[in-house]
């Protein structure tokens, strides 16, 4: 049985095929997402001994059904899919992962990637190899409304196209309005765009076009969820989360208050990066999300010149390297006879309120590892939500 260390997020890492499908199936496998793998992975050695672990860590957390385990045909219906789209699925850790992307909480242990190929200036590829170059290169997201004022989406080209002369790749959520605007000024310098439903269920299908043009000339799109995913409103948030992930910072061209740009913005946040918006008038719905922004604390920008200078200083940030594992735990025979009490301690100190999993650990007096592993069985029982942040709680 193959290991599969170094850990997810180790630099230099590289997947034979084999282990590929079996991260494949782990993550396509009921109630394992980013941060569940990771800790899956982490505890077993590899994907393969965690697939067979699934079925005894959902029973222990009080899995009511057996979970449902991805199949070979499954893996292979969806790498076939992959193949005929040109595109192919790049782990974290290895060459072409996004440089910023790995550095987020709980970043997608396999993204899949169409285009990248042939970077512009560095001469062109064969078919098939993918240039990590781009996915190398800084990185600004720039978002905003969907009915976005035509002032707004002519502003937005030229920011995108002012990042893009200096240097930067842009990245985008290929929607309608300032989205669209920034792809289509950065397509000749590197944009890509980050999908919410699988890289065949383009959203919106009207920019098949855009898409197709951003892919041939050396940009890419890339997408974390299956081959064959229908986009629903709930896949938008988790798009965006990867949107500022994979960015030094996050610009805001119009937004209204309750827009979903402000999700990305909170997320780049959250994942320590910066935060820019654009003014607007006060008289204008699309502008009051941006003008809140800038009065809790975003840089205003005005100018490529203004959003340039502010991520000059970040420019040579090399984000840390995220392989450290975490805390293992198998219990021997006296260690199983405690792991019922510590299931309880554990319960009783969860609740339906996110709580810190430092909070956990100390209230109970339990190990790191303890804790850890029960949250997990609880998680991969569908009992668990992980709320980022180190933040978990009941599922209501």
């Amino acid at each position: 049985m193959s290991e599969d260390r170094p850990l997810p997020g180790a630099a230099g890492l590289a997947l034979s095929e084999a282990q590929r499908r079996a991260w494949l199936r782990l993550i396509r496998s009921e109630n394992v997402g980013p941060v569940t793998f990771r800790a899956l992975v982490n505890h077993f050695g590899s994907a393969d001994r965690a697939l067979d672990a699934l079925p005894e860590l959902a029973r222990r957390g009080g899995a009511r059904s057996r979970i449902r385990i991805a199949g070979n045909d499954e893996i292979d219906r969806e790498l076939e899919a992959a193949h005929r789209l040109g595109a192919r699925f790049v782990a974290l850790g290895e060459p072409g992962y996004p440089r910023y992307l790995r550095a987020i909480e709980g970043p997608p242990p396999l993204l899949a990637v169409q285009g990248g190929v042939g970077r512009l200036g560095l001469g062109s590829r064969p078919p098939g190899l993918f240039d990590p170059g781009l996915f190398d290169r800084p990185t600004v997201a720039i978002v905003g409304a969907r009915n976005a004022s035509l002032a707004g989406r002519k502003f937005a080209g030229i920011l995108a196209s002012g990042a893009g002369e200096a240097g930067y790749v842009v990245v985008s959520g290929l929607a309608r309005g300032i989205d669209a605007a920034a792809h289509q000024a950065a397509v000749s310098t590197g944009t890509i765009g980050v999908l919410a439903g699988g890289l065949d269920k383009l959203y919106p299908p009207e920019h098949a076009g855009l898409a197709a043009d951003i892919v041939a000339k050396a940009g890419a799109l890339v997408s974390e969820m299956p081959f064959g995913w229908e986009p629903r409103a709930r896949d938008f948030p988790r798009r965006n989360r990867l949107i500022s992930g994979m960015a030094l910072g996050v610009v805001v061209v119009e937004a209204a208050a309750r827009s979903g740009s402000l999700h990305t913005a909170r997320f780049a946040a959250e994942q320590g990066r910066d935060v820019f918006a654009v003014p607007g008038s006060p008289l204008d719905p699309r502008a009051e999300g941006c003008n809140e922004l800038i009065r809790s604390g975003a840089t205003l920008i005005a100018s490529p010149e203004h959003l340039i200078e502010a991520l000059k200083p970040m420019a040579e940030w090399e984000p840390p390297d995220a392989s450290a594992s975490e805390p293992s735990y198998e219990p021997d025979d006296d260690g199983a006879r405690d792991m019922d009490r510590a299931r309880t301690l554990v319960g009783e100190a969860l609740g339906f309120t996110p709580t810190p999993i430092d909070d956990i650990i100390r209230a109970t007096g339990l190990r790191p590892a303890v804790v850890q592993l029960i949250l997990l069985e609880l998680d991969l029982a569908g009992r668990l939500e992980r709320h980022g942040s180190g933040l978990v709680g009941l599922v209501g």
